[in-house]
């Protein structure tokens, strides 16, 4: 499988300390891949990383075989890559339909092109265009509602699409599950497949392990900054590097003997 995005011995150090260390790992076209770990692994240092909020200190970024490493942040959208946030930042006095239209602003071109998407305009075709994905995603008939009358599962979907009018070839999402119920997590993993489907590859950072199980078949581990899996998904619970990131060495080596005679 061809290799889209590329993260190459990336570093990264902030008054001397040193958050991420040497990681590599790549995002293979059309690929649904989770980036888990402890909290303070260094796992949104790594999307700012990719975004371009932060410049690394060592290594590089390729995007489709282009070196991105320093390419402005505004502009890495351009080239395939899209973001949403773990805290929601839709604008709550917009539309739905207003919000998702926010999204297409990377592909505007000139003023005249950056105005448009926005225009009170109802024939527009950025319009048609964010009212169609609405409907896809069954949205629309809330595209009226002002953002802030919805609960939170919904908004945390508007955001999802929302950085899909971009038309990206990479999807970040951080923590998309966060704060949702089981059913509202097993509605967004349905939808992120569908979004896949779409041709539309996946990092997806997240603590809920049963939506990582279900939408990401392969999965990078932090710890410390450092990589410390890379590998099937099915195969990470399993790993001894990664029981200790989360249990701490002794309880890791007592859970393994636990498993080791389940089996035997």
């Amino acid at each position: 499988m061809a290799e889209l995005l590329q993260l190459e011995s990336l570093s990264k150090a902030f008054s001397g300390l040193r958050v991420i260390e040497d990681v590599s790992f790549s995002v293979p076209k059309d690929a649904r891949v989770a980036l888990i770990g402890p909290n303070g692994a260094g796992k949104t240092t790594i999307f700012n990383l990719l975004c371009g909020v932060y410049a690394p200190d060592a290594g590089r970024i390729v995007m489709d075989g282009t070196d991105i490493t320093a390419l402005p942040s505004r502009r890495r959208v351009a080239t395939g890559l899209a973001r949403s946030f773990q805290n929601i930042r839709l604008l709550p006095h917009l539309s739905v339909t207003e919000n998702v239209m926010l999204g297409q602003h990377s592909r505007a071109r000139g003023l005249g092109a950056l105005l448009s998407p926005l225009s009170p305009m109802f024939g527009s075709h950025w319009r048609r265009e964010a009212e169609a994905r609405l409907r896809d995603v069954g949205l629309h008939a809330l595209r009226h509602n002002a953002v802030s009358e919805l609960p939170y599962g919904i908004r945390k979907k508007i955001e999802v699409v929302r950085a899909l009018m971009a038309a990206p070839r990479v999807l970040l999402l951080d923590e998309p599950a966060a704060g949702l119920n089981p059913s509202e997590t097993a509605e967004l993993k349905d939808f992120l497949l569908r979004v896949a489907a779409e041709g539309v590859a996946l990092l997806v950072i997240e603590h809920d392990m049963s939506l990582v199980r279900g939408l990401c078949p392969h999965t990078v581990v932090l710890n410390f900054g450092r990589k410390i899996y890379d590998g099937p998904t099915s195969c990470v619970q399993d790993d001894k590097s990664v029981l200790e990131a989360y249990l701490g060495p002794q309880d890791a080596a007592a859970t393994v003997s636990a498993m080791r005679n389940a089996i035997a």
